[in-house]
Parts: structure tokens; sequence; C-alpha cells
């Protein structure tokens, strides 16, 4: 029986399934750092403000990269409506004020086509990036995919979208070019013992780090309210005194 320890040394990179890197098909360079453990939280649909807070915060040609098309507030906001949180999967990153400033969707095929296929999508808010989360969420989705028995990962993306395709292309993809738009797909290997515990783990350590930055958040929140009924309180005797 998995223990709640094990999980824990899991989580923080010392189980023997999450030393090493779980989407590379690279040789990684004796020099080169491993990968940051980034705690990626699975997204439900109760937070779907979240999700739109975090889309229509982006820049009109970010939406052009992440949706393809100059996508307006109202296209956006039907997208977050249309959500299908039973068929597909999706991934975040929260900072400490529980902001939504990173997320992925794993969009799963239906049920009348090929089941073994998802196409994958991501976008990190702009005074995030630079930090990697893009890369840590496709392997976040790469590692559920599996678990999922997909076969071939697809990313559909533009093709000034550098970003998002070097995540593919350093993920072993194959990327195929046609005029404004490219295709990557990854062939993606079947579960194993491994992929299935680190799906575990990630989740697990995803969740105690969402509810530690909860409980701070509600700590700063207490503390500032204190210092408000304080500030009152040396207002009130400093009217007194006059």
């Amino acid at each position: 029986m998995l223990t709640a320890k094990t999980l824990i040394q899991a989580s923080l990179g010392l189980g023997s399934f999450l030393k090493a890197p779980m989407v590379e098909t690279q040789p990684r360079a004796a020099f080169a750092p491993p990968p940051v453990m980034v705690p990626i939280r699975s997204i439900g649909p109760r937070e779907r403000d979240r999700i739109a807070r975090h889309l229509l915060a982006l820049s009109p040609h970010d939406r052009y990269l992440r949706f393809g098309y100059a996508a307006s507030d109202e296209q956006v906001q039907r997208y977050v409506d249309g959500l299908d949180f039973d068929r597909d999967e999706l991934f975040g990153i929260y900072n400490r004020r529980l902001d939504l400033i990173a997320m992925a969707h794993l969009a799963f095929a239906p049920d009348d086509q090929h089941s073994d296929c998802a196409e994958f999508g991501v976008s990190v808010a702009a005074h995030a990036r630079g930090r990697g989360y893009g890369a840590r969420l496709f392997e976040r989705a790469v590692v559920v995919a599996r678990n999922e028995g997909v076969g071939m990962l697809f990313i559909h993306a533009l093709s000034e979208n550098a970003a998002m395709l070097k995540i593919a292309r350093n993920a072993g993809a194959t990327v195929v070019r046609s005029g404004s738009e490219s295709e990557a797909h990854l062939q993606l290997p079947s579960a194993t013992f491994d992929s299935r515990m680190s799906e575990i783990a990630l989740e697990h350590y995803a969740a105690v780090d969402y509810h530690l930055k909860t409980r701070a958040k509600q700590f700063w929140a207490f503390l500032a309210s204190l210092q408000e009924v304080r500030s009152g309180i040396r207002d009130a005797r400093s009217k007194s005194a006059q």
C-alpha cells in the first residue's frame, strides 16, 4: 500500500520514479541542470472564473498565439463555458496569491473519433514567462495522456509560436509546417508503474502546495485586518488625546 510518506518523498523528487525527466527523448548533457519541480494542480469546473480571468488577461497577440485567431472577450468566455471537465484534463500553476498564472488543456478525442489521440494547449501569463512553466505543463500532460492510453499527442500551433514549437521539439515531437500553421505530434509509450506513480505523486505535491498557499493567504489577510484594527485604535486614541 502506498503510504503518505512515500507520496511526499516522491513529490519532493526522492522517489525513484521521479528522479529522471519524464519527457525527454534525447540524452541530457552531464552539465545540464535537472528539470525544476513545479506544483501543477488539476483544475476542476469550480474554477471556471479563474480560468476566464487568466485567459482574458492575455494580450491580443497572446490570445492569437493560444487560440490561432484574435479571440475576443466573448469568444474566450465561450471557450471557458464550453470546457468539458468530464472528458478533458486541465492543469494550472498558481502564485502565492492563488492567481492562475499558467494553464494547460489536454483535450481528448470524442468518443466517435480515435480514442488514442489527444491535443495539448497552453497559456502563460506575461509576467510569469521564462521560468519553464510551459515545458513543465507539457510534461505533466504527457504523464496523464500516457496513463489514459493515449498513443499520439498533438500540438496545433501557429508557426510563429516559437515557444510552443520549441517545447514540442525538445520533447522529440515531429513538427510539420504548413504555411502559417504547424502541427507537432509526439508518439507516447505505454503507461508503466512509474508513470502512474508519477501522476499520483505530482498531484499530491500540487495539492499540498495549494493547501499551504491557501493557509498563507488566509494568515496574511488576518494580519492585514488586525493591522487595520490596531491602526483604527491608534487613530481613535490620538483624537481623544487632542
